[in-house]
C-alpha cells in the first residue's frame, strides 16, 4: 500500500517540510525545536489575525514519533509572555507535563525549556500552553502529537490530521497579552460580562470556525482515491463541541482519546460529536464520489467547516444544505465488541466531582466543583497503586468536558446505565447537563496532576482541583519570580 501520511493542509504542512525543524539523532531519538513567536495568521482570504505560534503557523508543527521513540522537545520562547508546553492526554513524568507553578517555572520570555519523554503510548494527542492557557491556546499556541505504534495492526493509505478551533475577528480592545484571536470579553479580565451566560458570550464572540487554522473557502480538500483505506484523527482545540458529519459516507469510530475501541460498528450520517480536548480517530474506505465533512454545531459560524473529501479527484458536486437535518450523535459507549464482563476492583478512593455555575456577588458567571471555586477546592489525595472511583454529576447548564493529566480512566456508566460496548479508556469526557458519569482509574504515574474542565475559561473561572500523591515532591523550585499560571 502507499501508506502515504497526509499532514493537512497550508501552514501545517509547510511546518512539517520545513527543512531544520527536527532531525535525527540516532535510530530512537527525536529532537524537536518549537519556537514560541507572534505572527499575522489568515484565516480566509482577507480575514487575517494576530496569532500566538508554535514556529508562526497554526497548528504548529506536528511532531510525529515510533511509539518507543525517545522524544527531545526544546521550547524556545519568543513571545512578550512567559509560556508552557502540555502534552495533553500524554501520560509523560510529573516534571515533564508543562505546568507552571506545578511541574516547572513558566518559560520566560528570551528563555527555553527542554521536554524529554518516552513515547509508550501510541495514538493522537496534542500540546498546547498551559500558562494562562484560556488565553493562549485561543491565540493559537497548540500543535498535534501523533505516536505511530512499533507494529501498526491496520495500515491506512491516507492518514489525515484535522483540528478544530473557534475564533474572534472583534476590533474590542484587548487586555495586555491578549491578541485579536482571543475570545476573552477584555474589559472584563478574561470572564463574561456581568449578567451573561458563558455560552452566549461564545456564540456572540466566535464569528469564524477553523480546521487546521483555515475557514470556508481557505480548506484545502482531502485527496483520495476511491477503494483506499482513510484514517482521519479528528482533534478539537476549541472550546465549543462540533458535530462533525461525514456526508453519506460510511465510517467507524476507531479511536478515542489516543486508545482503541475494538469492533466499532460501520455507521453512516451520524455525528461525531468531539468536545473541547477530546480526540476521534475515525475510518473509511473511500467511495466512488466525493464528499463533505461537515459541522452541525449551534452556531451560524460552523457554515465555515465544510471540508471538502474529493475522490480520484472529482470534488463534491453541491454544498450541504444549509439547515442541517437532524441527526443523531454517535454513542461510543454503545460502538464496538463487548468484552469478558470482570469485577470492579475495590477502590480505594472514591470521588464525587458535582459540577455547577453560580454568579458571584458582582454578576460574574463561576464555574465549580462541589460548590467551591478554584484555589479553594480541596486537592484529591492519593496512594501509588490505588485504584480510584470518580463519581462525574452535572447539575449545571453547561457541558463540561473533564481533563485528567497524566492518566487514563475508564468509562464505567452513564446515568446509571453500564457501558454496554466495548471498554472505552479517556483522558477528556464531556459531561452534559443533567448527566452522571462513573468512571475509574489506578494511580501509576506518581506526581501533582491537573484534574479540571477543558472548556479552559470554565477552569480559570474556577472549575479546577488536582490530583496529588501524598509523599511526592515536585523536581524543581517554585521561582516567585516566574510569573506562574497554570490557567
Amino acid at each position: 500500500m502507499n501508506n502515504a501520511i497526509k499532514w493537512g493542509f497550508g501552514g501545517l504542512a509547510a511546518a512539517v517540510l520545513a527543512v531544520g525543524v527536527w532531525m535525527m539523532q540516532g535510530p530512537d531519538v527525536r529532537v524537536f525545536e518549537l519556537t514560541a513567536e507572534a505572527a499575522l495568521h489568515q484565516l480566509r482570504p482577507g480575514v487575517e489575525v494576530e496569532a500566538w505560534t508554535f514556529g508562526g503557523t497554526v497548528p504548529g508543527q506536528q511532531i510525529r514519533v515510533t511509539e518507543g521513540d525517545l522524544v527531545r522537545v526544546t521550547l524556545r520562547n519568543s513571545l512578550p509572555s512567559p509560556t508552557s508546553i502540555h502534552w495533553h492526554g500524554y501520560p509523560v513524568q510529573n516534571a515533564m507535563d508543562g505546568i507552571p507553578g506545578v511541574t516547572q517555572n513558566a518559560v520566560q520570555p528570551g528563555e527555553s525549556f527542554t521536554y524529554e519523554f518516552t513515547a509508550a503510548t501510541p495514538g493522537t494527542y496534542w500540546y498546547h500552553s498551559h500558562q494562562q492557557s484560556a488565553t493562549q491556546v485561543d491565540k493559537g499556541l497548540y500543535g498535534t502529537l501523533i505516536v505511530d505504534p512499533k507494529e501498526p495492526k491496520v495500515q491506512y493509505d491516507k492518514d489525515f490530521t484535522l483540528v478544530f478551533d473557534e475564533w474572534s475577528t472583534s476590533k474590542a480592545p484587548m487586555n495586555e497579552g491578549q491578541a485579536s484571536g482571543s475570545h476573552d470579553a477584555a474589559e472584563h479580565g478574561g470572564q463574561e460580562a456581568p449578567g451573561s451566560s458563558h455560552d452566549e458570550v461564545m456564540r456572540q464572540m466566535y464569528n469564524v470556525f477553523t480546521v487546521n487554522g483555515a475557514a470556508g473557502a481557505a480548506i484545502e480538500p482531502l485527496q483520495v482515491r476511491s477503494g483506499e483505506r482513510v484514517k482521519l484523527r479528528l482533534i478539537n482545540a476549541g472550546f465549543q463541541t462540533h458535530l462533525l458529519h461525514l456526508e453519506g459516507q460510511p465510517f467507524r469510530v476507531t479511536d478515542t482519546d489516543g486508545q482503541p475501541i475494538e469492533g466499532g460498528e460501520l455507521v453512516t450520517d451520524k455525528l461525531v460529536a468531539v468536545a473541547p480536548g477530546e480526540r476521534y480517530d475515525v475510518e473509511f474506505t473511500a467511495g466512488g464520489t466525493g464528499f463533505w465533512i461537515d459541522d452541525h454545531a449551534n452556531s451560524p459560524y460552523a457554515a465555515d467547516l465544510m471540508i471538502p473529501v474529493a475522490v480520484d479527484g472529482r470534488t463534491p458536486s453541491a454544498e450541504p444544505a444549509a439547515v442541517k437535518p437532524l441527526l443523531p450523535r454517535l454513542d461510543v459507549l454503545l460502538s464496538g465488541k463487548p468484552s469478558t464482563v470482570a469485577e470492579l476492583p475495590v477502590y480505594n478512593r472514591e470521588v464525587k466531582l458535582d459540577l455547577g455555575n453560580l454568579t458571584d456577588a458582582s454578576g460574574i458567571e463561576r464555574f465549580t466543583i462541589n460548590g467551591r471555586i478554584a484555589p479553594d477546592i480541596p486537592s484529591i489525595p492519593v496512594r501509588k497503586g490505588d485504584k480510584v472511583k470518580v463519581t462525574f454529576t452535572n447539575n449545571g447548564t453547561a457541558d463540561h468536558p473533564m481533563h485528567l493529566h497524566g492518566h487514563f480512566f475508564r468509562v464505567l456508566s452513564k446515568s446509571g446505565v453500564p457501558v454496554q460496548g466495548a471498554p472505552v479508556r479517556k483522558d477528556t469526557l464531556n459531561v452534559r447537563p443533567g448527566e452522571t458519569y462513573e468512571v475509574d482509574f489506578e494511580a501509576d504515574n506518581e506526581g501533582n496532576w491537573m484534574f479540571h474542565c477543558h472548556d479552559l475559561h470554565h477552569a480559570a473561572a474556577g472549575m479546577m482541583t488536582d490530583l496529588r500523591y501524598e509523599g511526592f515532591r515536585p523536581a524543581f523550585t517554585p521561582d516567585p519570580g516566574a510569573h506562574n499560571e497554570s490557567e
